[in-house]
C-alpha cells in the first residue's frame, strides 16, 4: 500500500466485509484490510477510527489493528512518537464507558499493557494507569488492565527478553502493595456487585499466579477469606463460582506450594496451612449441595479445588513410609468426586492418579504402595461402575461418542497404576463380580473391560500364573471360548479383546492355542461388529506366540487370501500381516520365499490389475482401487519378515523383490503425479532394500535413472529419503559409487531450483529434510568421493540458508549435516586429505555459520531445537578451537543491542559470559544450557 487511503474508503470495506451478502466482495474486502493492517498507515488510521466511534465494527478493527502493530511491528514507529501513542492510547481507554464492547474493551486493554511492557522510556506504567483512570466509570477497565499485565509478561509475540522481564517484574513486585491496595478498595466499594467482584477476583488471581503481591497481603486479604465464603455459599453465581475456584486453585498451586508446603517464605502472620487445609476438606458439603441440586458446574469446581490439593501435597504424601501424611485425607474427597454419577467429573482426577502413579513408581516402595493401596481400589472400583453401558444399549459403542473416549482414558488411566493393587489382584477382584449369580450384561462387559486393560500385565512369573491358574485364567478363557450365542454382542466384543490381551498367558499354555485360534476365525468371519476385535486379538496372539504358530502357517495364508471377506478396516488388516510376517521370520529358509512369495502375491495382482485398468482420476483414495491400499500391505509384510539369514546366503526374498520390480516402476511411471501413492511406493522399495541389502544392487541402475527423471519432473522429496538408502545400502560397492554420486548430482539442481524460490525453504521443509539427510549418508559412507566433489561448496551454502528453518525435522537434518561434516575435520579423522578440505570450508565459512546459528537460535528456532545448534557450535569449537573466540565475537557483534522499544538486550557483561561459557564447555550438555540461557535475553 503506497499511500494512507482515506477514511471513508476504510469505513466501506469495514461495512463491506461484515454487511455485505457478496462473497467475492467479502474476500476482497478482507485481503484489502489486511494489507492495510500490514501498511504503515495503520497506526493513524486505527487512531482516527476510534476518535470516531462510528460503530462496532470500526471500533474493534480500529482496536484490533493497534493492538497488532503494537505486538508484531511495534519497530515501524520512531521514538518520538512513543509518547504521543502511549498517550493516545490512554485517552481511548479511559473513554471506555458501560456500553463499549468487551471484545474492544480488551483489545484496547492489551494495546495499553502491551506498549506499557515494550516502552522502555514508560518509567512508571502502574501509578500513572491507576492516576489516568482512577474514575468510578473506568474501575472495571482499571481491573482489565491489571488482570493483563502478569498474563503479557511472558508473550512469545512480545519478544521482551529476559532482563526487560525482570525489570517489568521487579517494577510490578514494588507495585503490588498499591495494588493490594486498590484491589481492597474495589472490594469494599463495589465487591456486592457480582460483576465487580468477579473482575475483583480475577484480577487478585493474576497478581497472586505470577507472585506479584507478597504471601503477607494473600495470608491476610480479606479476598482470600472472600474466595472461601463464595465457594461455601449456595448463592454463589455460577460466573463468579467459577473464578473463586480458580483462584482457589491458584492459591493451592502458588501460594501454599511454594510458601508453605515448600517452606520457602512462609507468612509471619494471617492463613495457616492447615487453615486451607481444612478449609477445603470443609466444602464438601458444599459439593455434596451442588450435587443435590444438580449444579454440575458447581460440581466440576469443585472437583477441580479437591484434585489440586491432591496434586499440591503428592509430596508430601509420599514423604514418609513410617505413617502416611495427614494430606492422604485429600484423596478422600477426590475419590467421593470419582463416585459421583457424571463421569466427566471423574475425570477431571485423572491428572491427580497420574502423577501419584509416578511418584510411587519412582519409590518403588511396597511399604508406600501398601497406604496407596485402598484409595486405588476404590478408584478401580469407580472406574468400572463408570464404564457400564446403559442396559438398554443393543450395540458396540460408537466410537465417535464422548463415552467411547472416556472409556479409552480410563483404560489408560488402569494400565498406569494397576502396579499399586497388583494386576493380579485386579483380574480376581473382577472375576468375582463375573461369578455373581445375579451380574447383568452391562456388569459383565465392564468387568471384562477392566480385566483387558490388566491382563497383559499378568506376567508369566506373576504368582497369578502358578498359584491360581487353574482357577481363574483358564475359567475366564473357557468362558469365552463358549459364550452362548445370544449373548450381548458388547460382551462378546470385549470378551474377544481380552483374549488378545492374554496372549502371553497362552503363549504359556500352548495346549489352549487351537481353541483361541479357532474361535478368533469364527468371529473374524462375522458380519455384526465383531471381525475387528479379532483382527487386533489374533495380532496380539501372532507377536506373543510366533514359535507356536509357525504351525499354522497354512491357516494364515488362507486367512491373508480372504482378508477383503472380512469386515475391517484397511488398517486391521495390515496390522494382521504385520502379525502373520513375524511368524514368518521364525520359518526355516527353504519354505519361507513359497510362503512369502504367495503372501506377497495377494497384494501384488490385484495392483498390478489396478495398474493396468484404473487411471489417475479414478483413484479413490483408501478404496480398493486405490494402488495405496496394496501397497500399505505389502509394506507391513516386507517390513516385518526379518528372517536370521546369513550374510554368505542367498536372501529367499530377492527373487520375490527382483520379479516385484516391474509392476514397481509402472506404479512410479502412471501415478507419478500423485504424491501419496508414490511416497507409499518408494516406502515399499526401501524397506525391500533394506531386507536384502547388497544382494539387490542390480535394481540400483534402473531405480535411480527412474527417480532421477521423475523427481525432475515432479520434486517428490521422497525420492531423496530414498535415495539416502540406496547410499547406505550400496556405497561400499566399488561399482555402485560413481553411479550414487551421478544421482547427487541430478538431485542437486532441481533441489536448488526449488529452495531458491520466494519463501522455498519455508514452503519445501520435507525436502530441506531429505536432502540433507541424503548428504549425511554421503558423509557417513562416502566421505572421500563426497568432500573431494565440486558439490560440496554449494551444498553447504545451502545449509547456512537453511538455519532458520523452525520444522523440526528439517532442522535436525540440516544440524546433523554440519556436525557430520565438522567431525571429518578433527585431527584424528582417518583420512587427512578430507581433514584438509573440512578445513578450509571452516576457514572460508566458519563466521557465517556461527552468525547464522546464534542469529537463528534467538530470532527464528524454538527452544527444544537449541541442542542441535549446540552440538554443532561444540564441534566446530573441536576442531577450530583457535579461531572459535573469532566467530563468536563476530556473531555477537552482529546482533542488535536495543530491543524496538528501547531497552538493552544484552549487556556487553551478559555477552562476555555467553562467549566463556561456549569456549569453556566441555561438553554439548553445557553449551546447550549457555545457548538457551543467552536466547532467553532476546525473547
Amino acid at each position: 500500500m503506497e499511500n494512507a487511503p482515506p477514511l471513508e474508503i476504510v469505513n466501506q470495506a469495514i461495512f463491506t466485509l461484515h454487511s455485505n451478502s457478496n462473497t467475492k466482495d467479502k474476500n476482497e474486502a478482507s485481503k484489502w484490510l489486511d494489507d492495510l493492517q500490514k501498511s504503515i498507515y495503520s497506526w493513524k488510521i486505527a487512531d482516527e477510527l476510534l476518535q470516531q466511534k462510528r460503530d462496532l465494527y470500526t471500533c474493534f478493527f480500529a482496536a484490533q489493528t493497534l493492538r497488532n502493530k503494537i505486538e508484531n511491528s511495534f519497530q515501524e514507529l520512531p521514538v518520538s512518537s512513543h509518547q504521543s501513542l502511549r498517550d493516545s492510547l490512554l485517552a481511548h481507554v479511559g473513554g471506555i464507558t458501560a456500553d463499549t464492547d468487551t471484545i474492544i474493551v480488551t483489545q484496547l486493554c492489551l494495546a495499553l499493557v502491551d506498549l506499557a511492557l515494550l516502552l522502555s522510556s514508560w518509567k512508571d506504567p502502574v501509578p500513572m494507569i491507576l492516576e489516568n483512570l482512577s474514575k468510578d466509570e473506568s474501575i472495571l477497565t482499571l481491573l482489565e488492565i491489571f488482570i493483563l499485565f502478569p498474563e503479557e509478561i511472558d508473550s512469545r509475540f512480545l519478544r521482551l527478553g529476559s532482563n526487560r522481564r525482570k525489570e517489568i517484574n521487579e517494577h510490578l513486585k514494588a507495585n503490588g502493595p498499591q495494588i493490594s491496595e486498590f484491589l481492597k478498595f474495589c472490594m469494599n466499594s463495589y465487591g456486592a456487585n457480582p460483576r465487580y467482584m468477579n473482575k475483583i477476583l480475577k484480577c487478585f488471581n493474576s497478581w497472586v499466579r505470577y507472585s506479584l503481591v507478597s504471601p503477607e497481603f494473600i495470608g491476610t486479604s480479606p479476598l482470600t477469606q472472600q474466595v472461601f465464603s463464595l465457594l461455601n455459599s449456595p448463592d454463589t453465581t455460577r460466573e463468579l463460582h467459577d473464578t473463586a475456584a480458580d483462584c482457589m486453585c491458584t492459591l493451592l498451586t502458588t501460594f501454599l506450594l511454594e510458601n508453605i508446603v515448600h517452606n520457602q517464605n512462609p507468612p509471619q502472620q494471617g492463613i495457616t496451612e492447615m487453615d486451607i487445609f481444612n478449609g477445603i476438606l470443609a466444602l464438601e458439603n458444599a459439593y455434596h449441595t451442588s450435587v443435590a441440586h444438580e449444579d454440575t458446574d458447581k460440581v466440576s469446581n469443585y472437583c477441580r479445588i479437591f484434585t489440586v490439593l491432591g496434586e499440591t501435597y503428592v509430596e508430601k504424601m509420599i514423604s514418609s513410609e513410617m505413617t502416611p501424611h495427614y494430606s492422604i485425607k485429600a484423596l478422600d474427597l477426590v475419590l467421593v468426586c470419582v463416585g459421583h454419577f457424571d463421569y466427566d467429573i471423574a475425570e477431571i482426577t485423572f491428572n491427580l492418579w497420574y502423577q501419584l502413579s509416578d511418584e510411587l513408581y519412582t519409590k518403588n516402595s511396597d511399604q508406600l504402595n501398601s497406604f496407596f493401596k485402598p484409595y486405588i481400589e476404590r478408584l478401580i472400583g469407580a472406574l468400572y461402575r463408570h464404564a457400564k453401558m446403559e442396559s438398554d444399549h443393543t450395540g458396540l459403542i460408537d466410537e465417535t461418542e464422548s463415552f467411547y473416549d472416556f472409556r479409552q482414558k480410563v483404560s489408560q488411566l488402569i494400565k498406569d497404576v494397576a502396579f499399586i493393587v497388583g494386576s493380579g489382584s485386579i483380574f480376581k477382584q473382577m472375576f468375582l463380580i463375573l461369578q455373581e449369580p445375579s451380574t447383568t450384561w452391562e456388569s459383565t462387559e465392564s468387568a471384562l473391560f477392566v480385566m483387558q486393560n490388566v491382563a497383559k500385565n499378568i506376567l508369566p512369573t506373576h504368582a497369578l500364573f502358578h498359584r491360581e491358574e487353574n482357577e481363574v485364567i483358564p475359567k475366564v478363557v473357557e468362558a469365552i471360548l463358549n459364550l452362548p450365542e445370544n449373548t450381548h454382542i458388547a460382551v462378546r466384543y470385549t470378551s474377544i479383546m481380552l483374549l488378545g490381551e492374554l496372549c502371553d498367558w497362552i503363549d504359556s499354555h500352548p495346549q489352549s492355542l487351537q481353541a483361541v485360534l479357532n474361535f478368533l476365525l469364527f468371529s473374524l468371519q462375522q458380519k455384526n461388529g465383531l471381525a475387528p476385535a479379532a483382527a487386533i486379538s489374533l495380532t496380539h496372539i501372532c507377536s506373543a506366540n510366533r514359535e507356536q504358530m509357525t504351525y499354522h502357517i497354512t491357516g494364515l495364508i488362507e486367512i491373508s487370501r480372504s482378508l477383503d471377506n472380512f469386515e475391517i478396516s484397511n488398517e486391521l488388516a495390515i496390522g494382521l500381516l504385520k502379525g502373520f510376517s513375524l511368524i514368518l521370520s521364525k520359518v526355516q529358509a527353504p519354505q519361507l520365499q513359497p510362503v512369502l512369495r504367495e503372501i506377497c502375491s495377494f497384494q501384488f495382482l490385484p495392483l498390478a490389475r489396478i495398474v493396468e485398468e484404473v487411471s489417475v482420476e479414478a483413484v479413490q483414495k483408501g478404496e480398493r482401487n486405490d494402488p495405496s491400499y496394496w501397497i500399505d500391505r505389502a509394506c507391513a509384510i516386507i517390513r516385518h519378515t526379518n528372517p536370521n539369514i546369513r550374510s554368505t546366503d542367498i536372501h529367499p526374498s530377492v527373487q520375490i523383490l527382483t520379479d516385484a520390480w516391474p509392476l514397481l516402476s509402472q506404479v512410479l511411471e502412471k501415478y507419478q503425479t500423485d504424491v501419496r501413492i508414490i511416497e507409499r511406493t518408494c516406502r515399499l522399495i526401501r524397506y525391500g532394500l533394506r531386507m536384502v541389502g547388497k544382494q539387490a544392487s542390480h535394481l540400483l541402475e534402473p531405480l535411480v535413472k527412474q527417480m532421477v527423471l521423475l523427481y525432475n519432473q515432479h520434486r517428490h522429496s521422497c525420492f531423496l529419503y530414498l535415495g539416502s538408502i540406496l547410499v547406505d545400502e550400496f556405497a561400499r560397492l566399488d561399482d555402485c559409487i560413481n553411479g550414487l554420486l551421478e544421482m547427487l548430482k541430478a538431485f542437486i539442481e532441481p533441489t536448488f531450483n526449488m529452495l531458491q524460490m520466494d519463501n522455498g525453504l519455508k514452503n519445501n521443509p520435507n525436502t530441506v529434510d531429505d536432502f540433507f539427510r541424503l548428504c549425511s549418508r554421503f558423509i557417513e559412507c562416502l566421505p572421500i568421493a563426497f568432500l573431494q566433489s565440486p558439490l560440496v561448496t554449494p551444498i553447504f551454502q545451502c545449509a547456512l540458508l537453511s538455519c532458520s528453518l523452525d520444522h523440526t525435522d528439517a532442522h535436525t537434518s540440516v544440524m546433523k549435516f554440519f556436525c557430520n561434516l565438522l567431525k571429518c575435520g578433527k585431527p584424528n579423522y582417518r583420512y587427512p586429505e578430507i581433514r584438509d578440505i573440512v578445513r578450509g570450508i571452516i576457514a572460508q565459512n566458519g563466521d557465517a555459520l556461527v552468525v547464522n546459528l546464534i542469529h537463528a537460535s534467538i530470532f527464528y528456532l524454538h527452544s527444544y531445537m537449541l541442542p542441535d545448534v549446540a552440538d554443532v557450535l561444540y564441534e566446530l569449537k573441536l576442531v577450530d578451537k583457535d579461531n572459535m573466540e573469532k566467530y563468536l565475537c563476530t556473531a555477537l557483534d552482529a546482533l542488535p543491542k536495543k530491543n524496538s522499544g528501547g531497552y538493552v538486550t544484552a549487556t556487553q557483561q551478559q555477552l562476555t559470559a555467553f562467549k566463556g561459557s561456549m569456549l569453556r564447555a566441555d561438553a554439548v550438555k553445557a553449551a546447550t544450557i549457555a545457548l538457551k540461557d543467552f536466547t532467553r535475553l532476546y525473547r
